[in-house]
């Protein structure tokens, strides 16, 4: 299965060793799924885990070792130049549904407006991805 992570299903993953954003990374990293990763999504993940608030829970060595994972281990496709197919209420999100439609992935999101194009296009939060992976 081809999944596109949420930047915050990830950044949830690194600050809580437990929950169901964890165990999607725990997933990857077993290879239970192929992730989809782009410039645009690894530069918004860069971004956030240079804040402030996150840099005192992640340090800069270990948010630049799981930048360099997630590039290494992940498949990078280049950023869509077509519009997505749906449009989230969060114009910022439409990245991801078109990184998701274009590659034939599911799109694990923990965010609200994105579980609620759920009836348009398969996207899943990270507690239901896991279920769908057999995992929970």
């Amino acid at each position: 299965m081809r999944a596109v992570l949420d930047p915050n299903v990830i950044i949830s993953g690194l600050l809580s060793p437990t929950g169901a954003p964890a165990d999607v990374l725990r997933a990857f990293h077993r290879g239970d799924f192929e992730l989809i990763v782009s410039r645009a999504l690894l530069d918004e993940l860069s971004g956030a885990l240079a804040y402030p608030k996150l840099r005192r829970h992640i340090g800069e060595h270990e948010a630049d070792g799981v930048i360099r994972w997630i590039s290494d281990s992940a498949t990078t496709v280049s950023d869509p130049d077509r519009p997505p197919p749906v449009h989230s209420t969060d114009s910022g999100d439409d990245y991801l549904i078109a990184i998701a439609a274009s590659e034939r992935a599911v799109l694990v999101s923990g965010d609200g407006h994105l579980l609620d194009l759920a009836d348009q296009m398969p996207v899943f939060s990270p507690r239901e991805f896991l279920e769908l992976l057999g995992e929970h």
